[in-house]
Formats: structure tokens, C-alpha cells, sequence
């Protein structure tokens, strides 16, 4: 047997894993809002599942998600061009919030002000924080 014929793709294999994956997960363009929300549903249980373990097998996964999720979110709601820290800002500033109300949720108030100053980013445990709290998409602070 030839090195080209062991290479052949088996079309039928792929087609059979991708339709099983895309029951569980489902991938492409998000073409409606309930499609929107389940892969904000889907993000944030890998999220809670990968924490910040860059590494982790399931990280591709995660980051297509989040680039579909960011992709409907920048035709659909034409977010400005903002930092997460200036999202942060303004949610806090909507909520009327100040740095020591989010204090324990982001690990101290030095910290909310370090990122708030843009001296350190928001890691994955934060970001689910702050969307559970201003109840909005984990990817307004990627």
C-alpha cells in the first residue's frame, strides 16, 4: 500500500464525528440569538472547566467558540473598540459601582485598581465573575 492511499481522508468518519460534535457543541456562524446563547452556555462551561490552564485539550475548542461568540457580538451589537479595563469602567460606572464593590470578586481592591489602570489583565476567573455579575458575554472582556 502507498504512503498517498494510508493518507486518505475518510470522509464518511469525518462526517460522522462532526455531526456527533455538533449535537453537543455546536460550531459555525451563529445565525440566531438562541444559537448565540447556547454558545455563551457552551463558553462559560468550558471556562469553569479549563480555568487558566492554557494547555488544557479542550483550549481550541474554547477559543473557536469565543471567536464565533465575538463575531456575532461585533455584527449584532456593534460594540466601540474598547479595553476590557474600559468595559470594566463603564459597567462600573452604569451600576454606579466603585473598586472596593467588586473587591472580593476580583481578589482585592489593589487589584480592581491595577486593572482599572491597565497594570494587569483580567484573568479567566475574574472575567467569569464580572460576566455573571453585569450578566453579560465572558468575550466583552477578551
Amino acid at each position: 500500500m502507498s504512503i498517498v492511499a494510508e493518507r486518505h481522508l475518510d470522509l464518511a468518519s469525518v462526517q460522522s464525528a462532526w455531526q456527533k460534535l455538533n449535537k453537543l457543541v455546536p460550531l459555525g456562524p451563529i445565525t440566531s440569538k438562541k444559537d448565540y446563547e447556547r454558545r455563551v452556555q457552551v463558553m462559560d462551561e468550558l471556562l469553569d472547566r479549563i480555568g487558566a490552564n492554557e494547555s488544557h485539550r479542550l483550549m481550541p475548542l474554547l477559543d473557536l467558540i469565543t471567536k464565533e461568540v465575538e463575531a456575532y457580538e461585533t455584527k449584532q451589537f456593534a460594540l466601540p473598540d474598547a479595553s476590557p479595563a474600559q468595559v470594566l469602567a463603564f459597567l462600573m460606572e452604569e451600576h454606579g459601582l466603585k473598586q472596593t464593590d467588586l473587591a472580593a470578586e476580583l481578589g482585592g481592591q489593589s487589584i480592581v485598581s491595577a486593572i482599572l489602570n491597565g497594570k494587569r489583565e483580567l484573568n479567566t476567573r475574574q472575567i467569569k465573575a464580572l460576566a455573571e455579575r453585569f450578566n453579560v458575554s465572558p468575550a466583552v472582556f477578551l
